[in-house]
């Protein structure tokens, strides 16, 4: 299955694919240290969210792959 799944990406969407993959878990993880150095409480939410959302993003972008 995931072959075929694949099979149907081309390369410049499988090349997009892995740089968002990378980016986005660069940006949970700033997002995430951010949250943990915020001492607002609204902050660190906004933030904690943030984080909560690359990795969500980056969830989806894998399941492209298989």
């Amino acid at each position: 299955y995931r072959r075929d799944h694949m099979s149907n990406l081309s390369e410049v969407e499988l090349s997009n694919l892995r740089h968002m993959l990378i980016f986005g878990e660069v940006d949970e993880q700033k997002n995430q240290d951010y949250a943990n150095a915020a001492e607002h409480p609204e902050v660190k939410q906004f933030f904690q969210n943030a984080a909560n959302g690359a990795k969500q993003n980056r969830q989806t972008l894998m399941s492209f792959l298989g």
